[in-house]
């Protein structure tokens, strides 16, 4: 099977936003097994982190993995998320970036295939998530 697009895209999204002096920004299901973040932060079922250098300490993307270490309240927390976590990556500036749906093959076999939906158009044959990703804009 061939392996996900998710941790291309967002690395390309990642490397675009910074490029253009806009701040990165991901949510992260924290429902998914493996998601390592301070729950006191988590709301209703997500966690939306900035991912900028300035706001992260040995960011890493792997195809597996999302990892950093970054403050919160002044307390430093090691952030831990399989790639399949992530249901989007958007510029906070602007809102450009994609949504990812999160399929149930994803959840299964781990983050081996899983379909994207770009935030611009949405695919009439996505499948649907069994818990639909919440962002709220902050300004």
């Amino acid at each position: 099977m061939a392996t996900s697009t998710k941790p291309y895209l967002v690395r390309a999204l990642y490397e675009w936003m910074l490029d253009n002096n806009l701040t990165p920004f991901v949510a992260l299901d924290t429902n998914v097994p493996g998601v390592k973040v301070p729950v006191q932060y988590i709301k209703d079922g997500q966690i939306v982190l900035n991912i900028s250098p300035t706001a992260t300490q040995d960011l890493s993307l792997t195809n597996q993995n999302l990892s950093f270490c970054a403050s919160f309240s002044g307390l430093s927390h090691n952030i831990e998320a399989p790639m399949h976590a992530v249901t989007m990556i958007y510029a906070k500036e602007t809102g450009q970036g994609m949504a990812f749906d999160i399929s149930v093959e994803e959840q299964d076999e781990g983050d081996n295939g899983g379909s994207t939906t770009g935030t611009n158009k949405l695919s009439a044959e996505a499948k649907p998530l069994a818990k639909k990703p919440i962002l709220k804009v902050v300004k």
